[in-house]
Parts: structure tokens; sequence; C-alpha cells
């Protein structure tokens, strides 16, 4: 095995394409656990660590440029307010040493059915940014994920950032596994509120062969609150719609037996967690309406 280190971005690009086998390696928190165990061997390991571009970000007006090798901890401490989805999936990853390490480009890359990443980054609404010596393209999350741990990166493609929308409304992340970090995901939901367009989108960890979204679900729910004029009046939302929106949400998973559940299990908790995500994010919508129009009462009356 061969260790390629290139120091820049087109040393990595340079290096992909003339050994387009080469394993790319930055956090290693998946890499070195398929080493250890003889899963994978490759010819060359293509070390990005060196590469300071990688772990970079830049917040813009409507979207947050994430390298691919800023690692959790830097989400969780720096960009919970922009990104609170991913902040709150970044939590469940593994322990502080791992946390430290692993990234969202890695967890991409790896793209695993239970990457705790992937549920977020699917609510939010995000792209992948690949790169060649041929160019530069972005690939829609949900495009993203071909088959287990399968993506569509070409050969000799590597991911350069992740452009996830800031969120304009509340965002959740729930789990479910034997704790709630160092341990791979039974099932994962992701939820995110975007006022602003006044939809609704999810994602869905461990429960199909890849992340999935919850569409026939988003759907309902983006018409039930459309007409029950929910958006404006900031209203409780009715237990039916709730239990509608979770049946739907179960509906849209295809999960496998397997020695940490089965998968009439995930389907049930898939259900519980997107009516429990539902809840939760609608509650913060209505308390942050009720005190905007508080706020803008009392400026109208002033």
């Amino acid at each position: 095995m061969e260790f390629l280190r290139p120091v820049s971005w087109e040393e990595a690009l340079a290096a992909k394409a003339e050994h387009p086998a080469a394993l790319p390696i930055a956090g290693g928190t998946d890499v070195m656990v398929e080493l250890n165990f003889d899963h994978r061997r490759p010819d060359y390991l293509l070390d990005l660590t060196r590469v300071a571009d990688l772990y970079e970000w830049e917040v813009g007006e409507d979207t947050v440029r994430l390298g691919a090798s800023v690692p959790y901890t830097r989400i969780i401490e720096q960009l919970r307010t922009e990104l609170p989805g991913l902040a709150l999936a970044g939590h469940t990853v593994g322990s502080p040493q791992i946390r430290n390490r692993g990234s969202v480009g890695g967890n991409l890359g790896a793209a695993s059915p239970a990457g705790d990443a992937h549920p977020a980054l699917l609510a939010a609404g995000a792209e992948v940014e690949a790169e060649s010596v041929r160019g530069t393209r972005r690939i829609p999350v949900e495009e993203f994920f071909t088959g287990v741990k399968r993506n569509a990166l070409a050969e000799d493609e590597l991911i350069r950032a992740v452009h996830i929308d800031k969120a304009d409304g509340p965002q959740q992340f729930s789990k479910v596994g034997t704790r709630n970090a160092m341990v791979i995901a039974v099932c994962a939901f992701g939820l995110a509120l975007h006022p602003r367009t006044r939809t609704v989108r999810t994602g869905i960890g461990s429960a199909a062969p890849t992340p999935v979204r919850a569409r026939v679900a988003e759907d309902f729910l983006n018409a039930a609150l459309d007409e029950g004029g929910f958006w404006d009046s900031g209203a409780t939302l009715t237990p039916s719609v709730a239990r509608r929106f979770a049946d739907l949400a179960a509906g849209a998973c295809n999960p496998i037996d397997d020695v940490r559940g089965s998968a009439k299990y995930r389907r049930h908790a898939v259900g519980v967690m997107a009516r429990r995500t539902l809840g939760w994010t609608w509650e913060s919508y209505r308390k942050d309406h009720s005190g905007r129009g508080t706020t803008e009462g009392g400026a109208q009356c002033a």
C-alpha cells in the first residue's frame, strides 16, 4: 500500500486523476475501521489532512459552504445557529475524540445508510461539491447516494465542500440506538421547517439501502399546513395531522432485519421519531411566530 500526501487541493486532484482507485483519508474515522478489519486493502491511500482548504467554511447570505474536512466539533461550536439540525446530529457522532476528527465530507464519502449527518443534510437541503481535474459539479444530496456504501462520485472526483441551506426555521434530529452516541444508529430521522418557502423537508437514516426523504409525508404535511392556514396562524397542529405524517414517514422506509434491530421495529421507530420531531419543531415555530407577532404589534401601537 502506497501513501500519497498532497499539500494542496490541486495536488490532491492530480493524484486522484493519476490513481483513480486511491482511497481518500482525512479524519479516518470510517476508513481506519475498514482497514483494521481488512474490509479494504487499497493499493493507494490519499491523505488529505494537509489540504488546508478542506478545513474552511464560509457563511453566505442563504447557504453555508462547509469544507469537506471541517470536523463535527467546529459545526457544533460555531455553526449551530446556521445549521442546527446538523449540529444536533453532530452531538450523537462517536466520542469527543471522534467528533474532533470526523467530518461531513467523510460521512458522505463513506455513504453508509447509517451516517449520522445524512438525515440532517437531506432535511436542510444540501448539495455536494465534487471536483476533478476535469472540472467541478454540484450534486443534490438526495441524488448523491446510489446504494449501500455507494455514491455518485466519478472515479477521479473528490468531495471539496458541502453547500447547505441556512436554517430559516426550526430543525430537529432524532436517533435510536443503545445510547446517545458512540453507537451506529438503529434508525435516525431529521426534520426541518422552511417558513420562507412554507415547506417541510425530512431525512431518514438506517432504514433503507440509502438515506432517503419521506417525500409523500412531506407532500401531505405541506398541503395540510397550507390548507389549514397553520403557517399564518401558528396554531397547534391537530393530532390527526401528526399521526398521518408519522404513518407516511414510516411508509417511506425499506429496512432490513439485522443484529441492531428488526425491520418492523425500524418502521415503528421512524414513525415515533417523525411524530416527535414534528411536535418539537412546530412548537418552536409557534413560539417564534407568537414572539414576532407581539413585537410587530407593539411597534404598530407605538
